[in-house]
């Protein structure tokens, strides 16, 4: 991709073209070394302008909780107000072909005709955290295209929070009655998100229950900065809480910006994400070699470089 072209698309993800936002994503999906360096000459592009305006969500907690069906509700409310929103929807791995299993977007499909809903099925691809590795560069190209991005994870366990390092506003969805509330709360997972919801408001008593232990347990201060942490109630299938989970999810949109937390968040981010995938090639001793990870987490947030040029350049100091 010559400089001209990638000016080119990058202007069109800016302007919300679908073509153009789906024609990146495979760009970044691609790991031959040519296409690698093409997606970090569109990254670096889009970096130049940065999207101040739109907003990285996640939304993660235990399987069948029901976070596709949480999601395509607030999808439903943010359409209503004219806001274009895309999906990376993080689905379980195929044992077969290693490919998403696609529940996602099956669950979110009442969207599929709308021009203003962009939704990619991905495949964890056997990580740990809900997560793949392609999803903070794609959630980059999609916040240059949309209005708000949701990120929803494969579903977490009691020690996996990388949405957290993800995400400019993370949301933990509770199940009423599981029982994994407190065992979320032992494992520190609670104390990473800046919204809890507690879905399935419908259950009623042992619904209600979840709500007050949450409320009752959780330190609402949460540890990134002057924010308190909301203990929510809502009912996906029933509609209700939608508008205040919506509300909760914009203030705290707000507080970054006011702050001016949100882009040194997402250099933060962005470092999280060079340094887990320098971790899992050379491991603690290769973090060792370039200075401790401390020390690189400093250097990386403080660089300008893409995510892609970051990874090569270090790889290239380790020998790679």
């Amino acid at each position: 991709m010559e400089q001209a072209d990638t000016a080119a698309l990058a202007a069109a993800l800016r302007g919300g073209d679908r073509a153009a936002l789906a024609a990146g994503l495979n760009l970044l999906d691609d790991a031959r070394p040519d296409a690698r360096k093409r997606a970090g000459a569109l990254l670096q592009s889009l970096a130049t302008r940065p999207a101040a305006d739109s907003h990285l969500v996640g939304i993660t907690g235990p399987p069948g909780v029901g976070k596709s069906t949480l999601t395509a509700a607030l999808i439903r409310h943010w359409r209503e107000r004219d806001l274009t929103v895309a999906v990376l929807a993080v689905d379980p791995s195929s044992p077969l072909s290693g490919g998403a299993l696609l529940g996602d977007r099956l669950r979110m499909k009442t969207h599929e005709d709308d021009a203003g809903v962009f939704i990619r099925s991905l495949s964890s691809r056997g990580e740990f955290g809900g997560l793949s590795a392609e999803v903070w560069p794609m959630s980059q190209l999609m916040l240059a295209a949309a209005d708000i991005v949701v990120v929803e994870t494969v579903g977490v366990g009691q020690r996996e929070v990388d949405v957290a390092h993800t995400c400019d506003t993370t949301c933990f969805v509770a199940q009423p009655g599981s029982g994994d509330s407190i065992q979320f709360l032992k494992a520190g997972v609670l104390e990473v998100p800046h919204i809890l919801v507690v879905n399935k408001a419908d259950m009623g008593d042992v619904a209600s229950r979840t709500l007050a232990e949450l409320a009752g347990a959780v330190s609402r201060d949460h540890p990134d900065g002057d924010w308190v942490v909301p203990v929510l109630s809502t009912s996906a299938t029933e509609g209700t809480g939608i508008a205040e989970l919506a509300g909760a999810l914009r203030d705290h949109h707000r507080a970054l910006l006011a702050g001016e937390h949100l882009h040194s968040g997402r250099r933060r981010h962005q470092a999280h994400w060079t340094l887990r995938r320098l971790e899992q090639e050379f491991g603690r001793a290769g973090l060792a070699r370039l200075g401790g990870e401390e020390e690189l987490l400093a250097a990386l947030c403080a660089s300008g470089d893409n995510p892609y040029s970051q990874y090569d350049h270090y790889r290239r100091l380790l020998g790679a």
